[in-house]
């Protein structure tokens, strides 16, 4: 038997300290939108399309989506797309990217040469970004002939001229054939990103504009994995009726972990070790408490 002289508490004490023991013992473990780290979450959606086939709807979805589950949501749009915006981007800290902008395989002669290009809203000019254009980190793009010619940047720009580096930052591609070729998608992870998620082949504006929101509320509010949140979302909405495009992600080590256990930049090991630790801690918590109700 303990002798009560030991806490050095009355019954009252006793009773509020058991109060206390139970009441933090009741608290979830963790909230959906708490990041592991315990800093806030930033989430931004390049929204490169806004200037000539805009979709605020989808935006505003996939921004309630993303701040349902913390997120702190910036918008870009339009002329704010730009080469220099694109080499900052690092910089800005993102946890999550949403890339709403037109990409696909750049072409030459009539050729289609092995480099994955993504659009900026900046107008083409052989007079700017000469350096980078000599080196084969931007290309001139446009989505037809009846468009005009903007700046696109390919994976050397990623690697040679954005500034600083990722933080395990997830990233999401709404445009044709970012994952036809994996070399966008290895210089993002090489820059520091967690994970790319993307569609294989060309892609129709309507459908991605229906399919991406689907993929933000399997990712956040229902809390997949990479690889589950891609499979039910295939499951909704099925291949591009046009063109066949499935989504996928890259690399494959990824498919197995959540957004919150990407950003984090924990393996799914040392998640399930953190997660027992606290159990455990709790647990012990709970027998420390019920001898001191003993005590008493």
């Amino acid at each position: 038997m303990y002798n009560k002289l030991t806490t050095g508490l009355g019954p009252t004490w006793l009773l509020i300290l058991a109060f206390l023991i139970v009441s933090l013992l009741s608290l979830p473990a963790c909230n959906q939108a708490d990041d592991l780290s315990g800093s806030s979450l930033k989430a931004a959606i390049i929204d490169q399309l806004y200037s000539l086939q805009p979709n605020e709807a989808a935006i505003q979805q996939m921004t309630r989506e993303l701040e349902g589950y913390g997120f702190e949501v910036d918008v870009y749009q339009g002329d704010e797309v730009t080469v220099d915006f694109y080499g900052e981007l690092p910089g800005y800290g993102y946890d999550l990217i949403i890339f709403r902008a037109h990409s696909g395989l750049l072409k030459r002669d009539g050729e289609t040469i092995e480099k994955t290009c993504l659009f900026t809203d900046e107008p083409y000019s052989e007079t700017r970004h000469i350096t980078q254009q000599l080196t084969e980190q931007l290309a001139m793009a446009r989505i037809s002939e009846h468009y005009p010619w903007v700046f696109a940047i390919g994976s050397k720009f990623v690697t040679q001229s954005m500034d600083g580096e990722f933080d395990n930052t997830v990233i999401i591609m709404m445009g044709c054939s970012c994952l036809y070729l994996d070399d966008l998608a290895t210089a993002f992870i090489d820059k520091g990103a967690s994970t790319y998620l993307g569609w294989d082949a060309s892609v129709s504006l309507d459908y991605v504009d229906k399919a991406t929101p689907i993929l933000v509320t399997n990712l956040c509010a229902k809390q997949m994995t990479i690889r589950r949140a891609v499979d039910e979302t295939m499951a909704e909405v099925g291949a591009d009726p046009d063109y066949g495009a499935c989504l996928n992600y890259y690399p494959a080590t990824s498919g197995s972990q959540t957004v919150k256990e990407l950003i984090s930049g924990m393996t799914p090991t040392e998640i399930a070790t953190s997660f027992y630790q606290r159990t455990r801690n709790d647990k012990e918590g709970g027998e420390r408490g019920a001898l001191v109700q003993i005590d008493r």
